[in-house]
């Protein structure tokens, strides 16, 4: 029988990618499934990787033991640790969509993607906001059945948060909120822990948007002309919802542990309660898609890229929850 892979995206290859794919590779744990690299072989091997080059997905499996098994894409030029380049965007971009085709044609199980920088990216014409966007746009054509991504969720020890805006200046969040959009984001978070983590009846919260939930519109207003109008419209499809509730209490250990899943605002609202839950081990995923996408809830880290400092701890457990979900979706 043949075992499909993760496909492990090398991310941008002057961060820490190649290191966390190295050590992850070098610490093998039983419960990840095999794993086989997009990327240039030759950034891999800098770092201290065996590799082995390898035609297909399907030929990682019986190499894995042996070598890290690496679809070779090379880049234009060598690029050193912590010195990114805009040359090699192109390549980051290219080994995104490849690893994803992967996935699309079931030669691969699930995408695990390593960290990649917007501004070079940017500097080359890319225009999506990061990898959650641009994987969405990858497969936007492919079959799904249910509520269509992609989502935001970052996931850390007894903690799921999913984003209703993503990387925007807190000055534009207000704006872009939309009923439309999070009505999306709270069905699309509901069905994810149904068929991702097995969750048989979702208990959501949604997070306010201003202090004290608005204080019934003496500190802001959408409280009451936005988000409260969106919970009444999913509790009336039968989801049970709770909110809006004020972000500065939801977190805590006896509220978080009555829901299953928090619906927030904005980024920061999400990411701080997460990190400082989990800071080494948190998983960013992308809910809403027809293929599994997990990756390092980190950055490229380009000031301690090369100098042996990284830890593999978030890429790692992204590993893991990918071939959890896979696994959940087709045993």
């Amino acid at each position: 029988m043949v075992i499909r892979p993760l496909a492990v995206t090398l991310g941008d290859p002057a961060g820490i990618g190649p290191e966390i794919i190295t050590a992850a590779w070098v610490g093998r744990a039983a419960d990840a499934p095999p794993f086989v690299v997009y990327g240039d072989a030759g950034s891999l091997e800098r770092v201290g990787s065996p590799v082995l080059r390898v035609a297909r997905p399907q030929d990682a499996a019986d190499v894995f033991s042996d070598a890290l098994p690496v679809i070779d894409m090379p880049l234009p030029s060598p690029v050193s640790p912590g010195a990114p380049s805009p040359a090699a965007a192109w390549s980051v971009i290219n080994w995104i969509a490849a690893a994803t085709q992967a996935c699309l044609s079931g030669e691969a199980r699930a995408l695990v993607t390593a960290p990649i920088s917007k501004a070079v990216l940017k500097s080359a014409g890319f225009r999506h906001p990061g990898h959650t966007e641009f994987i969405g746009e990858l497969t936007a054509g492919a079959p799904f059945s249910g509520e269509r991504g992609p989502v935001m969720m970052l996931a850390a020890a007894d903690l799921k948060v999913t984003l209703a805006t993503i990387h925007l200046p807190i000055s534009e969040v207000a704006a872009a909120l939309r009923p439309d959009g999070l009505l999306r984001t709270a069905r699309v978070t509901a069905q994810a822990l149904v068929q991702d983590f097995g969750v048989v009846r979702p208990r959501l919260a949604m997070a306010a948007l201003n202090p004290h939930a608005g204080e019934s519109g003496e500190i802001g207003h959408e409280e009451l002309t936005l988000i409260g109008p969106v919970i009444d419209i999913l509790r009336g499809e039968g989801l049970e919802i709770a909110g809006p509730m004020p972000a500065d209490s939801l977190f805590a250990p006896d509220i978080r542990k009555r829901f299953d899943a928090m619906i927030c605002m904005y980024h920061d609202q999400a990411l701080i309660p997460i990190k400082m839950l989990d800071f080494w081990g948190g998983v960013n995923l992308t809910l809403g898609l027809p293929v599994v996408r997990t990756s390092p809830d980190h950055g490229t880290a380009f000031d301690i890229a090369g100098k042996g400092l990284a830890r593999a701890d978030s890429f790692i457990a992204a590993l893991r929850m990918a071939g959890e979900i896979a696994h959940r979706r087709s045993p």
